[in-house]
């Protein structure tokens, strides 16, 4: 068998994900606009597929990934009814295959942030080489609203862009970063206008694809050893924790407060 013949070519159809490859660059984009791009277990593991495939095919030199409409990603579609401690675990799982994924890719990725990151939204983000941002996009780190914790390794990618004391005020406040403030702290590579967006990252993708490729690759593992030692380690404790306040009273609470547009009263210790 081939690199091709177990490339992107085999990969089947995924509802809520488009996946194409033209002239070199992959296009892995999550189709759900009606929810800014909710990803579902569904979702998660086709991106995972995606970029493991993209690692045996030769013919993917550069990967661009994003969200249909004007959201990048809203975070996992799940609500505290829907969480049985068998989806929890495949979503958290998936997600972290996803991640794992991405950054063992030995092409470059470009995340292209035109609207809202949220919650497992920002992990996917991070996951990429080169973050570009509409002006119009925005961060968040929402878990702690609705009694969770960060998950999909952003205790570590967060941290590695931002540094610790950022990355705790994201995290443990869940404030809101807009794109000019990300691009400030770090956590980001370029924002641009609107209306100049699309045309930026078509010079973006044009010149990483004029690039050298094995220079590229081994300056990308060489990065991501060095800064995101504790990635692997990291996704494991957030497996942890997380299967943990999945099946809490404050997530049930919180998650409820959120749809009564109401404060939640957090009660678990």
């Amino acid at each position: 068998m081939t690199a091709i013949d177990s490339g992107i070519d085999t990969l089947a159809a995924v509802a809520g994900l488009s996946v194409a490859l033209t002239d070199g660059v992959l296009s892995v984009t999550i189709d759900r606009p009606d929810s800014l791009n909710s990803v579902t277990t569904g979702v998660l593991a086709g991106i995972a597929d995606a970029m493991e495939a993209a690692a045996r095919d030769p013919r993917v030199r550069v990967v661009r990934f994003g969200g249909a409409g004007r959201g990048f990603c809203s975070g996992a579609g799940i609500s505290a009814e829907d969480a049985t401690d068998e989806l929890a675990t495949e979503i958290i799982i998936e997600a972290n295959r996803a991640i794992r994924a991405m950054v063992a890719l030995p092409r470059p990725i470009v995340a292209v942030v035109q609207g809202p990151a949220a919650g497992i939204g920002v992990s996917l983000a991070l996951a990429c080489d080169l973050i570009v941002a509409s002006e119009k996009a925005f961060f968040l780190l929402a878990f702690t609203k609705i009694g969770l914790m960060p998950d999909g390794g952003a205790s570590a990618l967060v941290a590695a862009a931002i540094g610790r004391t950022r990355a705790m005020r994201l995290a443990l406040l869940a404030e809101r970063l807009s794109a000019a403030d990300a691009l400030e702290w770090g956590l980001i590579s370029a924002v641009h206008p609107a209306e100049e967006f699309d045309a930026e990252v078509d010079k973006l993708m044009a010149s990483l694809l004029a690039g050298p490729a094995a220079a590229l690759a081994k300056t990308k593992h060489a990065i991501n050893t060095a800064t995101l030692t504790e990635l692997d380690a990291t996704l494991d404790r957030e497996y942890v924790g997380q299967s943990v306040l999945l099946n809490s009273h404050d997530f049930r609470e919180g998650t409820r407060a959120f749809q009564e547009r109401r404060s939640p009263h957090f009660t678990d210790n």
